[in-house]
């Protein structure tokens, strides 16, 4: 008989927000730099996207605000829940990332973190534009036409 376990390689925590305030126009994945007991946090799922940005910091990628709540089994070396964590990309795309950001009205937003194959967590960022007012009522309608359209077909 297996052994059930608290951690789970199926995590895929989405910032369902992002897509709503942002228009994206490239994404990117990323490895993330991590301590000792926040992957243990990630694989019981306890991360919030919502409030997390990227910016760069000597020509690095942090993602800035995400929190990943302290580990409970953890002795008292336990994490920052909300410190900077590095973003791992190569250097080209590094360069391009930060010549698209300093152009006015882009941000980076971190869009998905999940756990690859290999057993990594990874953070799926994106390069947005702030959405107006306007855009957003249009992306409600459309939604509820979409959700209308569902129930008429049962």
């Amino acid at each position: 008989m297996a052994k059930e376990s608290r951690f789970s390689n199926n995590i895929n925590i989405k910032n369902r927000k992002a897509s709503f305030e942002y228009q994206f126009l490239d994404k990117y994945l990323a490895g993330i730099q991590l301590r000792g007991s926040e992957i243990k946090s990630i694989r019981e799922g306890k991360v919030s996207l919502q409030e997390a940005y990227c910016t760069f910091v000597n020509e690095e990628l942090f993602v800035k605000n995400m929190n990943i709540s302290p580990y409970e089994q953890a002795t008292h070396t336990n994490h920052d829940p909300k410190r900077d964590r590095k973003l791992l990309l190569t250097k080209k795309e590094l360069e391009k990332l930060e010549k698209k950001y300093e152009e006015k009205g882009l941000t980076i937003v971190p869009v998905r973190l999940f756990i690859s194959n290999k057993g990594l967590a990874k953070l799926e960022i994106a390069l947005g534009k702030g959405k107006k007012l306007y855009d957003k009522r249009e992306d409600i309608k459309k939604k509820d036409m979409a959700r209308d359209l569902q129930r008429m077909k049962y």
